[in-house]
């Protein structure tokens, strides 16, 4: 480099690697949420006098049909290998209240099989988890997928008695996963939504809250991370949650829809190129296997109802129906994992571990905004009831042939 001096080249270098982290950020769609984590970073956590709570829920994106299959035995096999292996693997595994592991099977409404349900609604009533609604869609309407809402929250009920009442005025409602994350049409180019006012139509149609988030690296990410907050919709523009206002203490709820996002952060202990850290997103599949190690960044993560910090929630996701992950999420990896919670944070003193469903999760936040306190297992069913199923522990209906599938 003639010519150049020391502090020239020094300077060079500091432009270059700006520049390589600009690209970087572009490219792993960043530059909408980090500031928002350096700021998280930078703030701290609010003291905490006594055990922390730990609820720790697990949602599953589960698609019988994953991979465009419509093969009725191949969907078979992927449900019964579920209900076979889960039990197996979560029986030596209880919170401090005596639960087993909660899986919340987040169901698709375009793939409904009332065999599939009903074996999963089995499953449940021994006590490992709950039904919920998931939804693949494209270049919708805000008619159709009102109908379709509407249609599939009516038909879990009555088929399966799967979803939970309010107990206030009765009403029946539901938790939600949008396919492909694209929640309210939030994918820059418009794809696998196409409806701007869906937050106000999934209000309407009983959805007690989202657990779509987080996205990252999609650009679907909104710029609130590791946040419960309210979403207002504005029916004009899409991804009208990438703000909001936080769920908090003997504070009144407001907007349209209560979004619950699990963590989102940096991995610096696991750098690309041994540089540059990896996403931290609450996946779980074989390719990013769970460890001690991402359990104590969920941790860490703190996410909780703002004046409640003794409480945290962890929402960590899946796609349980995909064969090449299963040995991951039915086996030892996922086995360890509670393994380590009920090791790590279940001493009694420091922290108390809950294993909890979406609904009870949400009951859970309506406590702490109500401002409940001690321990959370006493607000499992706060607003929401059990789904009848889980009250009866039966199901009956014969199949409905007239329901019919987007």
């Amino acid at each position: 480099m003639n010519g150049l001096t020391p502090i020239s080249v020094f300077l060079l270098i500091i432009i270059i690697g700006l520049i390589a982290l600009l690209t970087l950020l572009k490219k792993k769609k960043m530059l909408v949420w980090i500031g928002s984590y350096i700021l998280q970073r930078l703030s701290g956590k609010p003291k905490v006098n006594g055990p922390v709570h730990v609820m720790f829920c697990f949602v599953d994106h589960y698609e019988p049909q994953w991979g465009r299959v419509k093969d009725i035995e191949i969907e078979r096999n992927r449900v019964d290998r579920w209900c076979d292996e889960y039990p197996r693997m979560v029986a030596k595994h209880k919170d401090a209240d005596g639960n087993y592991p909660k899986h919340t099977f987040f169901y698709p409404e375009e793939e409904y099989r009332k065999e599939h349900i009903d074996k999963l609604i089995a499953l449940c009533n021994k006590g490992y988890g709950e039904v919920e609604v998931h939804l693949h869609h494209d270049n919708d309407t805000s008619a159709n997928l009102r109908t379709t809402l509407n249609r599939f929250a009516d038909c879990l009920h009555q088929q399966h008695q799967a979803l939970p009442r309010n107990k206030l005025d009765g009403r029946l409602q539901y938790g939600f996963i949008h396919g492909n994350w694209c929640l309210d049409n939030s994918r820059d180019d418009g794809r696998m939504c196409g409806v701007n006012d869906e937050l106000i139509i999934l209000k309407e149609t009983g959805c007690y809250a989202d657990f779509t988030l987080p996205s990252a690296p999609s650009d679907t990410q909104t710029k609130k991370i590791n946040s419960i907050y309210y979403a207002t919709d504005n029916p004009h523009k899409a991804k009208s949650h990438n703000t909001g206002v936080d769920v908090e203490v003997n504070k009144k709820p407001s907007g349209d829809l209560m979004i619950i996002q699990g963590p989102l952060c940096l991995n610096w202990r696991n750098r690309k190129g041994g540089f540059l850290p990896r996403i931290e997103a609450g996946d779980i599949r074989q390719a990013i296997p769970p460890s001690n190690e991402r359990v104590d960044m969920w941790v860490d993560a703190n996410i909780h109802v703002k004046g409640r910090p003794e409480w945290i929630f962890i929402k960590i996701h899946t796609h349980g129906t995909q064969e090449h992950d299963m040995d991951t999420l039915l086996g030892d990896h996922v086995g360890n994992m509670f393994g380590y919670l009920e090791s790590a944070y279940n001493n009694g003193t420091d922290y108390v571990l809950h294993y909890v469903s979406s609904r009870e999760l949400y009951n859970i936040v309506k406590a702490a905004e109500a401002g409940e306190s001690g321990n959370p297992d006493k607000y499992r069913d706060y607003i929401l009831d059990k789904p009848a199923h889980l009250q009866s522990g039966v199901t009956d209906g014969t199949a409905d042939q007239s329901y019919r599938t987007a």
